[in-house]
C-alpha cells in the first residue's frame, strides 16, 4: 500500500516534499529527480526555492515527465520553457543537467528510446514527483496505457487539450500529441511522490489508492511501486474510504523514516 499523507493545504504538502528532496540531495549530492510540470507541484518548487539557500545542486540532475511534440523548445508553454521558469532558475538548479523529451518532429521516431537511455544513464531517477488529472492520467499517460509503456509519442485527448487550453492563446493552438514517460518508466523510479489538490482531484485521487488496478486509470500504477508516497490536501482526500487510518498512521509513524 503506498503511503498517504493528508495535510492542510498545498502549502504545507510543497514544504514536505521539498524537505524530503533536500534531505535527499544531502545524503547523494548527484541525486537524480524527476519533474512534473502544471499547477500541482509549483508549491514543491516554491517551497524548494525558498528553503535551498545554501544547499549544493551542482550535481542533482532531473528529467521531465513529458514534452509536446511540434511545439518550439522556445515557445512559453514549452515543458521545457516551464521547466526553466518554475523549477530550474528559481530553486538553481544547473540547466544543462535538466533533460526534458525531445518534441522535435526531426527526430521523434527515435526520441523515445534516446530519453529511455539517458536515463539509465544517469543512474535512474531516485524521487519522481507526480501530479494527477482529473481522469487519472499521470504524465500524459491517458486512460488505456499499458503499466509497461516506456517513452514514446501520445495522442491527446481532447479532455486533456481542453483543460490545458487556458495556457494558450486557443484551444486550437494545443497540440495534438506529446511526448511522455511511460507508466513502466515512472515505476522505475526509486521514489514516487504523487500530489493532488483540491476537491476536482477526490474522484481520481480515492479510484487510484483504493480502487483496483486498471489501465483505464492509469494512476492506479502507483499500488504497484514498493516506495510510493500520496500527498493530499483535506480536499482532494475527501473521497478516501481510509482517511481516518492514513492519518493515524502517519501520526504514528517513526520521525526518522521520513516520507
Amino acid at each position: 500500500m503506498a503511503e498517504v499523507v493528508i495535510v492542510k493545504n498545498s502549502r504545507a504538502a510543497g514544504e514536505l516534499v521539498a524537505d524530503a528532496i533536500l534531505s535527499l540531495v544531502a545524503s547523494k549530492k548527484n541525486a537524480v529527480l524527476g519533474l512534473a510540470t502544471g499547477s500541482t507541484p509549483l508549491p514543491v518548487y516554491q517551497a524548494l526555492a525558498e528553503r535551498a539557500v545554501g544547499t549544493d545542486f551542482s550535481q542533482v540532475s532531473g528529467f521531465a515527465l513529458d514534452e509536446y511534440v511540434g511545439l518550439p523548445a522556445s515557445h512559453p508553454e514549452s515543458y521545457r520553457s516551464v521547466i526553466t521558469r518554475e523549477v530550474v532558475e528559481p530553486v538553481g538548479l544547473v540547466p544543462e543537467r535538466i533533460r526534458v523529451p525531445n518534441g522535435a518532429t526531426e527526430t521523434i521516431e527515435t526520441a523515445g528510446a534516446d530519453y529511455e537511455r539517458a536515463i539509465e544513464e544517469a543512474g535512474g531517477v531516485d524521487l519522481q514527483i507526480l501530479g494527477i488529472g482529473t481522469d487519472g492520467h499521470i504524465g500524459f499517460n491517458e486512460p488505456g496505457s499499458s503499466f509497461a509503456s516506456l517513452t514514446r509519442v501520445k495522442t491527446l485527448t481532447e479532455r486533456t487539450r481542453a483543460d490545458n487550453a487556458r495556457f494558450f492563446d486557443s484551444p486550437d493552438d494545443v497540440p495534438m500529441h506529446c511526448i511522455t514517460q511511460g507508466l513502466g518508466t515512472i515505476l522505475r523510479a526509486r521514489h514516487l511522490v504523487l500530489l493532488a489538490f483540491g476537491e476536482g482531484k477526490a474522484d481520481a485521487v480515492a479510484a487510484a489508492i483504493e480502487g483496483p488496478l486498471a489501465s483505464i486509470l492509469p494512476g492506479s500504477a502507483v499500488q504497484l511501486h514498493p516506495h510510493a508516497t500520496i500527498v493530499l490536501d483535506e480536499a482532494a482526500a475527501s473521497k478516501l474510504k481510509l482517511a481516518d487510518y492514513y492519518r493515524y498512521t502517519y501520526d504514528n509513524k517513526p520521525a526518522w523514516q521520513g516520507i
